[in-house]
C-alpha cells in the first residue's frame, strides 16, 4: 500500500528512509510480534528438539531464527508465509502463520499467489492435524471410540480455522486501505481541479474587468472627443465673428451650449453605468466574476440606447455648422442593422469627423454610406488643409485610430485608414449585419 505526502504527515512521527518503516508505531509493533513469535517458537523448539532427537539448545536456537522472520513481514510477506509453512511439520510458528496470512492478504501481491499460499497453508496444517489426531484416537482406541469421519473432519475444521480468518480479515483491510487511499488521491485531485478552476475563473473575472475597461474609456473617449472639439471649433468662430456679426455669435454660442449639453448627457449614461458596476470600480481586484457579468450586461443595456446610424445626418450637420465642408451620400436602401453595428459605424464617422477637425483644419471632407446585402460600410475621407483656416489647436491622444479599429474588428468587419494621394486621408469601415447572420 502507497500513502500520499499527507498522509503520511497527518500520521503522527515517521521514520522516513528507514528501511521500509513508515512509522515508528509500525516499527514497534513488528519488532513486539517478532519477539512473541520467536519466544513461541522457541518453546515449541525444545518439544521439536525432544522428538527429532537433536540438543535442545539447537532446537531453541532453530525456534528464535524462525519466528524472528515476521519481523520482515511488511517488506517480504511471501518469505514468511513460506517459513511458516516450511515449519508447520514441527508444530510450530502458529503465531507467524497468522500474522503471515493476514498480511499477505492485506498487501497487493496478486491474488492467485495468495491463493496458492493459502492452499499450501490449508493443506499444511491439514496433514499435520490429522497425523496428530490419527495417533491420538490410536493411543485412546480403548476408552474413545468415534467414527472414521472424526479425524478428517475435525482436521478440516481445525486447518480452515487457521487459515481462512486471517486470509480473509487480511482482505477486507487491504481493499479498505485501498478505498480509503482512492479517495484521499481522489480528494487531492479535486482539490487541484478546484483551484485550477479558481484560477481560471479569476483570469477570466481579470480580462472581463479588462474589456469592461477599456469599452468605457473607448466610449467616453467617442463622447468627449467629438462634441468638446466642435465646442472648440465653435469657440474660436464664436472669438473670431462677435465683433463683426453679432447675430452669427449668437447662433455659435447657442450651437456651443447645444453641445455641450449632449455631452453631459452622453456622460450621466456612461456614469450611470459605472455607478451600477460600483463594486468594480471600487474593488477591482476583489470583485468576483458574476458582479463583472452584472456590469457588462448593464453596459450592453445601456450601448442600446446609443447612437444610430440615422443620425449620422446630424452629425455631419453638426460639423457643417462649425464651419467644415462635408458632402454626405448614401448608397442602398436604409434599413435597421443590429444596435452595436449602428452605434459603431455611427462612432466611426464620428471619429473620422474629430479627427478632420484636429488635424485638417478648412479641408473639404466626403462622408459615405453604403447599405449592401448583408453588411454596411462607411468612408470618411478628407482633402489636404487648406491653409488658411486656424488650427484650433486641439489636442490629440493618438487612440481615436486604434479605437475605431477595436470596435470594427471586434465585429468580424474590415477597417483601412491611411493618407491619399491627394494629401488628405480616408477612413474606411465594412460592419456586417449581424442580423442576417
Amino acid at each position: 500500500m502507497t500513502a500520499t505526502g499527507e498522509h503520511r504527515e497527518g500520521a503522527g512521527s515517521t521514520t522516513r528512509g528507514y528501511w521500509w518503516w513508515e512509522r515508528r508505531r509500525s516499527l514497534a509493533l513488528d519488532v513486539v510480534l517478532a519477539l512473541l513469535s520467536a519466544l513461541e517458537c522457541a518453546l515449541e523448539g525444545v518439544k521439536f528438539a525432544g522428538d527429532a532427537g537433536l540438543p535442545v539448545p539447537l532446537g531453541v536456537v532453530f525456534g528464535l531464527l524462525a519466528g524472528s522472520v515476521l519481523l520482515v513481514r511488511r517488506r517480504w510477506p511471501i518469505a514468511v508465509v513460506l517459513v511458516s509453512i516450511a515449519t508447520t511439520p514441527a508444530e510450530m510458528g502458529f503465531l507467524m502463520g497468522l500474522v503471515g496470512l493476514y498480511t499477505l492478504a492485506a498487501s497487493d501481491i496478486p491474488r492467485r499467489i495468495t491463493a496458492v499460499l493459502m492452499g499450501m497453508s490449508l493443506v499444511g496444517t491439514f496433514i499435520v492435524t490429522y497425523v496428530r489426531l490419527r495417533q491420538s484416537v490410536s493411543v485412546h482406541a480403548g476408552n474413545f471410540g468415534p467414527g472414521d469421519w472424526y479425524v478428517p473432519v475435525l482436521s478440516l475444521f481445525m486447518s480452515l480455522g487457521l487459515t481462512a480468518p486471517p486470509v480473509l480479515f487480511g482482505l477486507y483491510i487491504g481493499a479498505r486501505r485501498r478505498l480509503m487511499e482512492s479517495l484521499r488521491e481522489r480528494a487531492d485531485s479535486l482539490e487541484r481541479e478546484l483551484s485550477l478552476l479558481a484560477d481560471r475563473a479569476e483570469e477570466r473575472a481579470e480580462w472581463a474587468r479588462t474589456e469592461e475597461r477599456t469599452r468605457i474609456a473607448r466610449e467616453m473617449h467617442d463622447v468627449v472627443a467629438h462634441r468638446v472639439s466642435l465646442m472648440v471649433v465653435h469657440a474660436a468662430a464664436l472669438q473670431a465673428v462677435a465683433p463683426k456679426d453679432p447675430a452669427k455669435a449668437v447662433r455659435n454660442a447657442a450651437l456651443v451650449g447645444d453641445m455641450g449639453r449632449q455631452a453631459l448627457t452622453e456622460l450621466r449614461e456612461m456614469l450611470g453605468v459605472l455607478r451600477t458596476g460600483d463594486p468594480m470600480t471600487a474593488r477591482v481586484a476583489k470583485v468576483p466574476l458574476a458582479a463583472v457579468g452584472q456590469a457588462a450586461a448593464a453596459a450592453a443595456a445601456a450601448a442600446e440606447d446609443g447612437p444610430r446610424l440615422h443620425e449620422v445626418e446630424a452629425l455631419v450637420g453638426q460639423s457643417r455648422a462649425a464651419g467644415m465642408t462635408v458632402e454626405l451620400s448614401v448608397d442602398g436602401e436604409a434599413r435597421p442593422y443590429a444596435p452595436v453595428v449602428e452605434q459603431t459605424a455611427y462612432r466611426v464617422v464620428q471619429e473620422a469627423l474629430t479627427n478632420v477637425h484636429k488635424h485638417a483644419a478648412g479641408a473639404k471632407t466626403w462622408v459615405r454610406l453604403a447599405h449592401r446585402g448583408s453588411e454596411v460600410a462607411m468612408q470618411v475621407e478628407n482633402g489636404p488643409t487648406d491653409g488658411v483656416t486656424a488650427d484650433a489647436g486641439l489636442p490629440s491622444g493618438g487612440n481615436g485610430l486604434v479605437g475605431m479599429r477595436e470596435r470594427v474588428l471586434g465585429l468580424g468587419g474590415v477597417f483601412v485608414s491611411g493618407p491619399t494621394d491627394a494629401g488628405g486621408f480616408r477612413v474606411s469601415a465594412v460592419l456586417p449585419d449581424q442580423r442576417a447572420v
